[in-house]
């Protein structure tokens, strides 16, 4: 029989994150009695000092390290099994959450949305679109079900969707364009690289070359691709979002030696399959679809 309950894990943990009983009372909504009765019978139902008192201050021992640790996994997994339980007795599920990085093919993700939707015509999808580790940190913070982002999720599912190819490209008339093939990389370190902040909340990434003297960065592709068409930098861009702009001459590659073509994974991640209902397995299932049938054709490769 558990000597613990996961309220009293709960009430515990809430001391810890507040810093203090009287914080974490007006956290937890709960008297300070209530709650320091709570951790002191966990304290001697397992018979170990969890936290101790320097002045006004609660920190933790030893042994309340350890446990504080397991006691988060205790309490996200009660989490869990409970939203799984609410998504059962919900059935078909009726908003769809998805954080999408700016990179992924604009076409390809609208014919999935679309698809999704004929198939639940009353399912409220919620696009959020982001940037590196953006896609992930929502998924971290329970914002989305499903993210599409360039790094995988070791905490849950993560499969390789497809891959995506970037070109250094800048307008005709760019500088960069009349100094002859085989530039290299200090040629460019004297001409503005447009570049895409990170998303994320914390935690920040930086990709692509930075090499740059003068660094203008952006919050959004569609930023970085109009400033570029107006001959204000250059930048590394996926050719399966630039590619009208290729074609009509608006953009076109920089003529380096090396490194003007480059690739980067994109990452289908989830926490946890058993939370999905059908609306997100029938996304998911037509995600792959698409990204098996794409061609080398569409100048960008899609593939498993």
């Amino acid at each position: 029989m558990l000597k613990a309950t996961l309220e009293q894990w709960r009430m515990f943990k809430a001391v810890v994150d507040a810093g203090g009983f009287n914080q974490a009372a007006e956290v937890v909504h709960k008297s300070q009695s209530s709650i320091h009765h709570a951790v002191n019978k966990l304290e001697r139902s397992l018979g170990v000092s969890l936290l101790t008192l320097e002045g006004r201050r609660v920190k933790l021992t030893g042994a309340g390290e350890m446990m504080l640790r397991r006691a988060a996994y205790l309490l996200e997994e009660a989490e869990r099994v409970e939203q799984v339980a609410h998504s059962l007795g919900q059935g078909t599920e009726t908003q769809l959450r998805i954080a999408v990085d700016e990179v992924f093919p604009p076409s390809m993700l609208y014919s999935v949305l679309d698809a999704t939707s004929k198939e639940y015509p009353l399912l409220r999808i919620e696009l959020m679109e982001s940037v590196l580790s953006g896609a992930n940190a929502l998924l971290d913070d329970n914002k989305v079900d499903i993210a599409i982002s360039p790094f995988s999720y070791p905490s849950g599912f993560s499969e390789d969707l497809c891959n995506i190819e970037f070109i250094a490209v800048s307008h005709p008339d760019h500088p960069l364009q009349s100094m002859g093939d085989g530039l290299d990389m200090e040629d460019l370190k004297q001409h503005r690289q447009i570049v895409v902040r990170d998303s994320a909340l914390r935690n920040k990434m930086d990709a692509g070359w930075l090499g740059a003297y003068q660094r203008w960065t952006v919050s959004h592709l569609r930023t970085s691709i109009d400033m570029i068409v107006n001959g204000l930098g250059f930048a590394w861009l996926p050719v399966s979002t630039i590619g009208e702009f290729l074609t009509s001459g608006q953009l076109i590659p920089i003529p380096l030696a090396q490194g003007a073509v480059r690739n980067a994974t994109l990452y289908l991640n989830f926490k946890d399959g058993d939370l999905l209902g059908p609306a997100a397995r029938a996304f998911i299932g037509e995600l792959r679809l698409q990204t098996l049938q794409i061609e080398s054709a569409d100048c960008y490769i899609c593939s498993k």
